[in-house]
């Protein structure tokens, strides 16, 4: 499958959209914000700058409403400390960034209320506010050599660039049958073929990033990882082990044939923290200013009511996943596939669904 065609979120507006079922994404961001307002401090600390424009890139920002909001963050924490250090104000650039098959509309149709919401927040009726959207992977260059102040990459730098290879014999059988991820019945080497992609694509992230961020300029990225070194627990093959299991109930059906199962793997690595720690310091263009791990319960928790809670856990990881699913699998599955993924979360109420993301704040260094 062609990745740059299928990586991408649920679009539109409909229940099971990324716009409206990404809660699990405000529940991140609500833990990120002070993390990233101090690292925007900090900028401005260091930068001291007089830079007539200010410009933020958002990576993988997919058609969700919390990136609005989060921009918005940024915007009013520059204008605070240019008030306060009686700098001129700058203009802002904002880029979106995402796949050219996202759903770039559907945030730009909410840009209206997004500029009244920085004028309130801001103080500022004259703010200079440009938001324009930059299709492409971030595994490649995307923006001008030191252009960019402050880049935001939440919960995409753990999806790859590709299936990665080594999952196969030599006589091209798959090595992790049954599965979808890596899981307590994979071998080492299906481990080690993931760990070995992630380094490939988190490097070339880096060095990307390198050459479009100014010196001393930050850069914030929120993955879905582990918290330990075990690449088979719970909170590490989240949502994929479940996903799994409920491919294996159509297949027990005869929904599904199983080598369908057998010959599918997802691009997506959930990643250690010292491995993160790792490709920074290896890649070297970047300071490590602060790492954070937390965990939260994936589920929707605005119902007390189980079923309802399942149906809306289910829209929340079919606004992710379909697109990759849909892509090996085809569309007529689908309802049946997250119903069964609903059932799972259903048949298990008393049990949190944990997901561990950490947080990683880095500078640009000055090259001499």
């Amino acid at each position: 499958m062609d990745l740059k065609e299928v990586l991408c979120m649920k679009g539109g507006e409909g229940d099971a959209s990324y716009f409206k079922s990404s809660f699990f994404m405000e529940k991140v961001n609500s833990v990120t914000s002070p993390m990233i307002k101090k690292t925007i401090r900090d900028l401005c600390r260091d930068k001291n700058f007089s830079d007539e424009v200010f410009t933020v890139a958002d990576l993988g920002s997919a058609s969700g409403p919390a990136v609005l909001s989060v921009i918005a963050d940024v915007v009013s924490v520059v204008a605070e400390i240019s008030r306060e250090a009686n700098w001129r104000l700058p203009e802002f650039r904002l880029c979106l960034n995402d796949l050219p098959m996202n759903d770039f509309n559907t945030v730009f149709r909410n840009l209206g209320p997004f500029h009244e919401m920085l004028k309130r927040g801001t103080g500022e009726e004259s703010l200079s506010c440009f938001v324009a959207g930059i299709p492409g992977s971030f595994y490649g260059r995307l923006f001008p050599r030191e252009n960019l102040h402050f880049v935001r990459a939440s919960y995409c730098a753990h999806w790859l660039s590709r299936i990665p290879p080594g999952l196969r014999t030599a006589e091209g059988l798959p090595l992790n049958k049954g599965k979808i991820y890596i899981s307590n019945t994979s071998t080492p080497s299906v481990w080690e073929a993931y760990l070995k992609q992630f380094q490939r694509d988190f490097s070339v992230f880096l060095k990307h990033r390198s050459v479009e961020i100014i010196p001393d300029g930050r850069m914030v990225i929120v993955f879905h990882g582990r918290p330990t070194t075990d690449s088979t627990g719970k909170d590490a093959t989240y949502p994929w082990e479940m996903m799994a299991e409920a491919l294996s109930h159509m297949v027990q059906e005869g929904i599904i044939e199983k080598e369908k199962v057998d010959s599918f793997d997802v691009p997506y690595y959930t990643p250690f923290s010292e491995e993160i720690i790792e490709q920074v310091n290896k890649e070297g263009s970047f300071t490590l200013e602060r790492l954070e791990i937390f965990s939260l319960d994936h589920r929707y928790d605005g119902e007390e009511d189980i079923v309802a809670i399942a149906m809306k856990t289910a829209h929340n990881v079919r606004s992710f996943t379909e697109p990759v699913i849909a892509s090996h699998f085809g569309d007529k599955i689908l309802d049946r596939l997250y119903q069964k993924f609903a059932q799972i979360v259903e048949d298990s109420p008393m049990e949190p669904h944990m997901v561990t993301s950490i947080f990683v704040a880095l500078k640009k260094k000055k090259m001499s």
